[in-house]
């Protein structure tokens, strides 16, 4: 089982940056991929950006230049560091890990991004 809690959103204004973090509560070396989703009003969750062990990263293409996903194996945690930020971009963004087959997810931080 795989636990994961988000921090590092709030309000920014347009072309801002913010950095999320999620922590994990074991350690993520043992977890083959991990990434951020999110999900704005009325719309459905989206993939952001994953990473796996191997450091092998993917992105949406809305955020492509924009966002960088990492991962610290020695503090067990995921970052994505978000840059040039619209307000399209608002949303409450979730961790994910895939870890044995299931997908466990984090209780989400908001974000919001003012024009």
């Amino acid at each position: 089982q795989v636990q994961l809690v988000e921090s590092g959103g709030g309000l920014v204004q347009a072309g801002g940056s913010l950095r999320l973090s999620c922590a994990a509560s074991r350690s993520i070396v043992s977890i083959p991929a991990m990434g951020w989703y999110r999900q704005a009003p009325g719309k459905q969750r989206e993939l952001v950006a994953t990473i796996t062990t191997g450091t092998s990263t993917n992105y949406a293409d809305s955020v492509k230049g924009r966002f960088t996903i990492s991962r610290d194996n020695a503090k067990n945690t995921v970052y994505l560091q978000m840059n040039s930020l619209k307000p399209e971009d608002t949303a409450v963004y979730y961790c994910n890990a895939v870890y044995y087959d299931y997908n466990y997810w984090g209780q989400g931080t908001q974000v919001t991004v003012s024009s």
